[in-house]
């Protein structure tokens, strides 16, 4: 099994907790989520879970819920989060071995997790096995090429990465594409300067500190989707 390790949550779960707090904060992520890939009465699969914070989310509308999580400090948190929850379950697993059965959920859903580019091929075949015909994957990923905060991140993209070759990837693979511009906002000056600590390199963050007077940041993301059985047509790529 290929793990992905974060070099975020692995390592800084409390502070990812307040980081996922800050993120879209009016909800438009969700938004296209609920179009695309609306789990209301469904079987829902998140695959790179972390803690679990958007398990709950999913379970006050579907019918079951299950996380996948590779790293097991995580996977506990997770378990935690939803203790109470008899509709969701959480396995320790990765994207490439998925714990559920052929045709056994409605929607995959993944954000900020392993399907990054070229390279996921073998998580996205394990998806479209775990989809019943008709089911959704939906990948949500942050857009480098767009908003103050991909400025910062275009900054510290490793060697050789390409925003237009990951977007033409999912396109070949059959994926439509809805951008998506959002907000984060911060409770304190402090949770903002923590968080760009974690995810942008000591240089960049300190730029990007300087850079916000207040507590909010412009963060525009990718929202790739495909229905099993179904390859979208181009012309809904945008």
């Amino acid at each position: 099994m290929s793990v992905i390790r974060s070099p975020n949550v692995w390592h800084h779960p409390q502070l990812y907790e307040r980081e996922n707090r800050a993120q879209d904060v009016h909800g438009a992520v969700d938004a296209v989520l609920r179009e695309v890939a609306d789990w209301h009465g469904r079987d829902v699969l998140d695959v790179g879970c972390g803690t679990g914070f958007h398990l709950p989310r999913f379970a006050d509308a579907a019918r079951s819920v299950h996380g996948v999580e590779p790293h097991p400090p995580l996977a506990e948190l997770a378990r935690r989060r939803t203790r109470g929850l008899a509709h969701v379950q959480v396995h320790q697993a990765g994207a490439e071995a998925l714990p559920l059965p052929r045709d056994s959920v409605d929607v995959v859903h993944s954000r900020t997790a392993y399907f990054f580019g070229p390279g996921c091929e073998p998580g996205l075949a394990e998806a479209t096995r775990v989809l019943r015909t008709g089911g959704v994957q939906v990948v949500v990923d942050l857009d480098v090429t767009r908003s103050r905060y991909g400025s910062w991140m275009r900054q510290d993209l490793p060697p050789g990465y390409r925003a237009e070759q990951v977007e033409a990837f999912f396109a070949d693979q059959g994926f439509a594409l809805r951008r998506v511009d959002t907000v984060w906002r911060f409770e304190t000056r402090e949770d903002l300067r923590a968080v760009l600590g974690i995810e942008l390199s000591p240089r960049v963050a300190e730029q990007a500190v300087a850079q916000v007077p207040g507590l909010t940041v412009d963060v525009a993301y990718r929202v790739h989707w495909r229905r099993k059985g179904l390859h979208v047509p181009l012309h809904q790529h945008r």
